[in-house]
């Protein structure tokens, strides 16, 4: 049984996720949030700003671990107010937490950062893993780079480090994965652009058994990617969403379109039409077996 858990910024759905998943295997799981909260259980909420110290600093005192999970949803237009808060609201907490971590006399054993799996470049061509991948170009890639940058500056001699760059999670609740299942419902699930761009998924379940894992396994630290081994197409995707769900057509969308769309609705196509083919290299190398491996059974145990 671990003593406490800390979700900084985890009032949104992967911080949902693992509250869920750390509840019964802790006594306390404690989330920083800009909005107070009723209890859950043993699941409290803490307000914070994530710009300044307060009477949460306390509660990070012996922590087995801190996730942080802070950022402004990037599913917006990047315009250049959006562009600066979408970075700030990453580099400020993780600033502040790290400024904290250092003067406690029991800092947490271990600082997760959930980073982003996108900060590689768009490979159609071969998976990019953590020794080998190529960091990629662009606006998401700056943040990614500046995001894990603040991280590792961070001087937190007692605490180990580990920036997980997280890939697509798929879930029941929120995230890509009800989004997809819309389309699909109403006949427009075919693929996406080409439908060759890869997309590095995880299941949500993998994505909160991997930070308990890390906790377990105190030889790792620095950059770990988080997505499930296998990587599949956004038209192979789209086809087992359907195919599971039993709907035998999907309409395409092709990238055009997709481009007044993301106009509509207020996003942008490179969340969509990126590639993102990431491998798990340090997780698998280091014994970690995924339960949902493939992309058909990860959806079918979410549909």
């Amino acid at each position: 049984m671990y003593h406490k858990i800390i979700l900084a910024g985890g009032n949104g759905y992967l911080g949902t996720v693992l509250a869920n998943y750390y509840q019964s295997l802790a006594e306390q799981v404690i989330i920083l949030s800009r909005k107070a909260a009723p209890a859950k259980g043993n699941i409290t909420t803490l307000v914070w700003d994530g710009k300044t110290e307060g009477a949460w600093t306390t509660a990070l005192q012996g922590a087995d671990v801190v996730i942080n999970l802070c950022g402004k949803n990037v599913n917006c237009r990047y315009n250049e107010r959006n562009k600066q808060e979408i970075l700030l609201s990453r580099i400020v907490p993780t600033t502040l937490l790290g400024k904290v971590i250092e003067n406690l006399a029991q800092p947490p054993r271990l600082w997760i950062n959930v980073t982003s799996a996108t900060i590689y470049r768009h490979a159609e061509d071969h998976p990019q893993d953590e020794a080998t991948g190529e960091i990629g170009e662009g606006f998401s890639v700056d943040i990614c780079k500046q995001w894990e940058q603040s991280f590792f500056n961070c001087h937190t001699p007692a605490t180990r480090k580990v920036a997980l760059r997280m890939g697509i999670v798929l879930g029941r609740s929120d995230g890509v994965f009800p989004r997809l299942l819309n389309l699909v419902k109403l006949g427009m699930g075919g693929k996406q652009g080409n439908g060759q761009q890869k997309v590095g998924w995880v299941h949500e379940h993998d994505a909160a058994s991997i930070t308990h894992w890390l906790m377990e396994h105190d030889d790792l630290d620095g950059t770990i990617n988080c997505t499930a081994p296998n990587t599949v197409g956004n038209a192979e995707l789209m086809r087992i969403i359907r195919k599971t769900y039993g709907m035998p057509f999907g309409l395409p969308a092709p990238a055009w379109l997709l481009a007044i769309g993301a106009v509509v609705i207020g996003t942008e196509t490179e969340l969509i039409l990126k590639s993102r083919w990431v491998a798990p290299k340090r997780l698998l190398d280091a014994g970690y077996r995924f339960q949902f491996g493939n992309a058909e059974a990860a959806v079918r145990d979410i549909i």
